[in-house]
């Protein structure tokens, strides 16, 4: 195999298998996989913007029997600290979601033992009485396969219950690594890789919009990587051409602060060159994925802008609110105007977009902040 020759295949849009992907990894200067990245990323996404969205992460609740090894958030359900979030509750966080011009709601669940599909099915409905507008990003393979389990229904009828009760979207949270030696180790309570797989498949057969996701720097090697992105791009291409599939994807780095990974003696720190040429690789190998998102919040502004040069074409959103991640040591924050900036600075025209990736126009709030390009490249970002 040589470089070069892979780089022009990737070029061509060709599907790339395990052992070209990994060569091309393990032995392609990092500026020529960001070349690459970023000239597949012209073809896939044209044009000079870069899009960004203002949504809001909500957990249902921190209850959670998958026994996740990176995961501080979550407790058992006798725990003086478990929680269901109220109505009341959603309100005000819905509230204050659209002062701040947003319309999206990510629904984050747990593996909650005593919560079944007519739990999700009367909140979505009671949400969307009360705001028909708000979109419902929410719960992911792990809680839907986790709720036909327990009510003895297949991934489709949770799903299809689901939809009609108002999910717009289905996130593509619990991926990690789609490998069960990895996913053994690490949340060995959750469903694996296969029945992540499958509860997309249906997703996707449903018509609905998904996302996909990878978290790299734990137990995972390289090669378990290029397996994960395989089995996403073999998984896009079943879909039905009038079907989005996959509309984006992200790969986070896993952060190790008080987990009991961390306790164990894991705790990999992933370099900003490494994450880059991930971006790439990834960009690379998902030939059939449009929207690529650089992870700013766990690998940081700097990164994340080099990113957009190596494939990525989405900033993510402003996390109004974020509890899992941040609780094993992320760190990073960025308003409206801090993302905005970012991507001015990069080089990019920063667009809004909504979970359709359909460009809107920003909203008249209180952080929308709106500045031409000119104030924008003149004026500091205070993180």
């Amino acid at each position: 195999m040589e470089v070069n020759q892979l780089l022009n295949k990737a070029l061509l849009l060709t599907p790339l298998t395990l052992e070209e992907g990994l060569f091309l990894y393990q032995n392609a200067p990092t500026h020529e996989l960001m070349f690459v990245g970023s000239e597949l990323r012209k073809i896939h996404v044209p044009g000079n913007k870069v899009t960004w969205q203002i949504d809001r992460n909500v957990n249902i609740t921190n209850v959670c029997v998958s026994g996740c090894k990176f995961c501080n958030f979550h407790c058992v359900l006798a725990d003086e600290s478990a929680y269901i979030t109220s109505n009341a509750e959603y309100k005000l966080k819905i509230e204050e979601l659209r002062r701040y011009g947003g319309e999206q709601l990510l629904l984050q669940g747990g593996l909650h033992p005593k919560l079944g599909l007519e739990f999700y099915t009367s909140l979505f409905r009671e949400l969307k009485s009360m705001y028909p507008n708000i979109k419902l990003h929410a719960l992911g393979p792990p809680e839907v396969a986790f709720i036909a389990k327990i009510d003895n229904l297949s991934y489709k009828e949770v799903l299809e219950n689901l939809i009609e009760s108002g999910l717009d979207s289905l996130p593509g949270a619990g991926a990690e690594i789609l490998v069960d030696r990895v996913r053994k180790f690490i949340s060995p309570g959750k469903p694996n890789a296969q029945a992540w797989l499958d509860v997309m498949a249906e997703a996707h057969a449903l018509g609905l919009i998904t996302s996909a996701t990878m978290m790299i720097g734990h137990v995972e090697t390289m090669e378990e990587r290029i397996e994960h992105l395989i089995k996403l791009r073999d998984l896009q291409a079943k879909k039905e051409k009038r079907n989005s599939g996959f509309l984006n994807f992200i790969v986070w780095t896993f952060q190790g602060k008080g987990t009991k990974l961390e306790s164990l003696g894991v705790n990999t720190v992933v370099s900003p060159e490494e994450y880059i040429r991930t971006i790439a690789i990834c960009r690379i190998m998902l030939n059939n994925i449009k929207h690529i998102q650089a992870s700013w919040l766990t690998v940081g502004k700097d990164t994340a802008q080099i990113c957009l040069h190596a494939g990525a074409n989405d900033f993510g959103s402003i996390m109004i609110e974020e509890n899992v991640v941040s609780s094993a040591g992320a760190k990073n924050r960025m308003d409206s105007y801090g993302i905005q900036k970012a991507i001015v600075d990069a080089g990019y025209i920063p667009q809004l977009r909504n979970q359709r990736y359909e460009h809107i126009a920003l909203p008249d709030c209180e952080l929308s902040q709106i500045l031409s390009l000119d104030e924008l490249k003149k004026k500091p970002v205070i993180e």
